[in-house]
């Protein structure tokens, strides 16, 4: 298996216990075939020879032992704990390649409805490469640096070194290990301490068709020192149809006493693939936000896991999925409460339609020393359609003993009774179940701190939902009536 010149893939060894089985070969718990790892090898041996950074020894170490890191364990299976709603092997099968060097040129006028009125600055990465005629960075604050990472990695490699890598997993994630192992372009943004930066920073990633599959793994480093305040919007799109993979991973510093607000958006078109990690590090009482919102994709995976390292840190995780015909939207949500008098709150609405299938996996661990914990979790979905589905598992691992914690989901259809009433207001049916739509994915825009990036994203909601039916009735099967029970608990 793999290249004969490689020392990332061995033949055998003990770490390996590969064992042949004919087509496919067991590498430790997980079956990945030798096609799906050497399309990913001939990628990274391409790639390794161009990279920005390729002779940055601390950089190159980074990339080798994460790529050995995935070649390992290969792609999850629904066997892993953590995967087991989500089959990923249409990915693990897709023969995805890297972009080239042609650089894809898109009319301005392609971008005008990604566009946050008033933003600070704007950064526009095209296939995973930044594209600097399409971005624009106003005039922001003295003490603040938004940059491309390439740019970083070219020339200020020093400041990167500390930072980059030190708090992604890749040991429990392949794909984030995928990712570190293809590092070289994303956002770099750094706000130093004390400093107030009022407007949204808008961080978009376009990906375009191309006759072959391709693969982009964005790498954003968020940096923001003690007492910073700033809002971050990380968007992805899709422009024309065609099978694309975003595999991104962020890493949010937030300092002692800042107050940060992170914004995922992910509406790309139905073939594309998105596996996106949020890995937030809290200093000492910093105050963090983070808004998820998944509106697009075929096969979307959204990782956020907020680790609250600093006394007195709080945590907001608000997220809206809305899927249709057969999209599978999974949510993954692991908080680490590593210090006490830390709170955390999690809030995810999902709304399904059609054949969508919806998961929402939310862990709160609460270690030993963080007494005085304060967590709560909470997830509510809505189906409008009997083939519609949502897997829900609210977990809690405590090992503190002085600790309020509580968690719950629900499952369940348009409310009848309420839907009675906006008609007997005067609203037709559409109407009335289409507010009531709304209002129920109005929930988490409530929840954001009023400015644009929450007028952009309240818009793009409002656009979304519009077409959805939600016209699928709650009567029970001889017509008669509402059935008696509209939501499930779970949890």
């Amino acid at each position: 298996m793999g290249h004969p010149n490689s020392p990332l893939l061995p033949e055998t060894g003990e770490k390996w216990s590969t064992h042949s089985t004919g087509e496919k070969e067991e590498i430790g718990m997980l079956t990945t075939s030798r096609q799906d790892l050497g399309i990913h090898l001939q990628n990274f041996t391409d790639f390794q020879r161009r990279a920005a950074g390729r002779n940055l020894p601390w950089l190159r170490t980074l990339r080798e032992d994460a790529f050995a890191r995935f070649a390992e364990a290969g792609f999850p299976t629904t066997h892993d704990e953590d995967w087991r709603f989500t089959n990923v092997a249409p990915i693990a099968r897709t023969q995805f390649r890297l972009p080239g060097k042609t650089f894809v040129q898109l009319p301005p006028a392609e971008m005008n409805s990604c566009n946050i009125e008033g933003s600070a600055a704007r950064l526009v990465f095209v296939n995973g490469r930044f594209a600097p005629e399409l971005s624009s960075v106003g005039a922001l604050p003295k003490g603040v640096a938004v940059a491309s990472l390439r740019e970083q990695i070219e020339g200020n490699s020093d400041q990167l070194s500390t930072q980059l890598g030190r708090y992604a997993d890749t040991h429990r994630d392949a794909f984030c290990a995928l990712n570190t192992a293809f590092i070289e372009d994303g956002a770099y943004v750094h706000v130093k301490r004390g400093v107030v930066v009022e407007a949204p920073v808008h961080l978009l990633f376009v990906s375009t068709a191309n006759g072959i599959p391709l693969m982009s793994h964005p790498r954003n480093l968020l940096v923001f020192e003690d007492q910073s305040q700033a809002t971050v919007v990380e968007e992805y799109v899709s422009l024309g149809g065609g099978t694309m993979l975003s595999n991104s991973v962020t890493e949010l510093v937030a300092g002692e006493d800042s107050h940060v607000s992170h914004y995922m958006l992910e509406r790309e078109n139905r073939e594309a693939f998105n596996v996106s990690t949020l890995r937030i590090q809290q200093g000492r009482s910093a105050s963090v936000a983070s808004h998820s919102f998944l509106l697009g994709g075929g096969l979307v995976r959204n990782n956020v896991h907020p680790v609250l390292a600093g006394e007195g840190g709080e945590c907001l995780i608000n997220g809206l999925f809305v899927g249709s015909g057969r999209q599978h939207l999974d949510n993954f949500m692991h908080v680490e409460h590593a210090s006490p008098h830390c709170s955390s709150r999690q809030f995810y609405n999902g709304i399904l339609d059609d054949h969508a299938r919806g998961v929402f996996h939310g862990r709160i661990v609460v270690h030993k020393d963080a007494q005085k914990t304060d967590a709560k979790q909470t997830n509510r979905n809505l189906l409008l359609s009997d083939d519609a589905q949502i897997d829900t598992k609210p977990q809690l691992e405590i090992y503190a003993d002085d600790v309020k914690c509580t968690h719950g989901a629900t499952i369940g259809q348009i409310d009848e009774n309420a839907l009675f009433y906006l008609r007997s207001r005067g609203l037709d049916e559409a109407g009335a179940r289409q507010l009531l739509l709304l209002a129920f994915a109005s929930e988490c825009v409530d929840r954001m701190k009023p400015g644009a990036a929450q007028v952009y994203v309240g818009r793009l909601i409002h656009a979304h939902l519009l077409p959805f039916r939600g016209f699928h009735s709650n009567q029970d099967s001889d017509g008669s009536g509402p059935s008696g029970r509209n939501w499930e608990e779970v949890g």
